[in-house]
């Protein structure tokens, strides 16, 4: 009977020893909690300012969910690379990380804009700043860089001086100074942009660009507009750097004020040409046929049709706007001679002058 009770108690100990074995294992070492380096930083240079921006990173480098980040160093240097940030240029200050799901970390966008002052701009096309950041954890350490970026060093120069505009009938007309040298062989040259935004959208639209020429002012016509409406332009100068074998680097300048126009359409279409009059044949009902040019105005409505007998004032004979360039007048009279002129008539109701009369008898 007692080996039967120790046979048992053994028998139930085993399997206890094995489960207690199982949860054991080797101490797993403490997160470092360093966040991974960012691989999308990106550059864009307007003027003298860099702006940067990059993703926060979500997850450290022993794959845990960042809770918590310290500062992002700003660093920049000559080319060829950086190897290190050994005097960061600037700092993005440490920013709480939200609370996010284990499985889909939260993402954020960060930003920073470094000013390159004038000793550091030249005219030496072949001339580049290297941009990389490197993001620190709350106690201040960090994996190392992220990638790096290029942004050329290359000058920029001033806004357009005196820069204008008016509205005309074919779209508004945008006017400035020409400062600039023309283009010409060097691997350095320069145009102007102007930009165009709807009145309380932030939309910008390119109007147009013009390369930097001798004319002592240079003039765009934006015809691209829509009658009625209020719009706000801006010009910038772009300094256009050529490089073998790959595409030519853009740097644009600082913008200028901003112009405010209410593009009001009084302008009538243009007057109609080559008036035509043709008389009924003998026999016939009595009528004149009228035709003319068409009129090419994107917004034009229609036509009238003025007719006077020698001696008294031209009248309109057309009850409602002629669609087509043409016209039959059936209330004529045998033996009677009428002159006959055309004016075109926009959709807001601009009435052109009236083209050059032609007439006719009827026989």
């Amino acid at each position: 009977m007692r080996r039967s009770a120790s046979t048992l108690l053994l028998a139930l100990g085993v399997p206890l020893m094995f489960t207690a074995c199982a949860t054991m294992g080797p101490p797993q070492p403490p997160s470092l909690k360093l966040p991974k380096a960012p691989t999308d930083l990106r550059a864009v240079r307007k003027g003298d300012r860099v702006i940067l921006t990059w993703t926060a990173p979500s997850m450290t480098t022993d794959r845990q969910t960042v809770r918590s980040v310290g500062p992002t160093r700003i660093c920049r240097g000559l080319e060829p690379a950086l190897t290190r940030c050994e005097s960061p240029v600037g700092e993005a200050a440490a920013q709480a990380v939200a609370a996010a799901n284990h499985t889909f970390p939260q993402k954020a966008s960060r930003s920073y804009t470094d000013s390159l002052v004038g000793s550091l701009q030249t005219d030496n096309p072949s001339s580049f700043a290297i941009y990389a950041v490197e993001v620190l954890n709350a106690g201040g350490r960090g994996v190392g860089l992220s990638n790096q970026v290029r942004v050329s060093l290359v000058r920029t120069l001033p806004p357009p001086r005196e820069f204008a505009a008016r509205v005309t009938g074919q779209g508004v007309v945008l006017t400035w100074a020409n400062d600039l040298p023309p283009a010409g062989s060097a691997p350095v040259h320069y145009l102007y942009r102007i930009y165009r935004r709807l009145a309380g959208s932030q939309e910008q639209i390119l109007a147009g660009q013009i390369p930097a020429g001798s004319e002592p002012m240079l003039t765009l016509t934006d015809s691209s507009i829509e009658w009625e409406k209020t719009y706000e332009y801006r010009a910038e100068t772009v300094t256009m750097v050529a490089q073998e074998s790959k595409a030519e680097i853009q740097v644009e300048g600082e913008d200028s004020p901003e112009i405010k126009i209410f593009a009001d359409d009084v302008f009538p279409p243009a007057v109609p040409s080559g008036l035509q009059a043709v008389a009924s044949g003998p026999g016939q009902k009595t009528f004149i046929d009228l035709v003319w040019a068409p009129v090419s105005d994107v917004d034009l409505d229609g036509y009238n049709v003025y007719r006077h007998e020698e001696g008294s004032a031209p009248v309109k004979v057309n009850a409602a706007l002629l669609k087509t360039p043409a016209y039959r007048d059936d209330s004529v009279a045998a033996g009677k001679s009428y002159l006959y002129s055309v004016s075109a008539v926009d959709v807001r109701g601009n009435e052109s002058a009236r083209s050059e009369e032609a007439g006719e008898t009827v026989p």
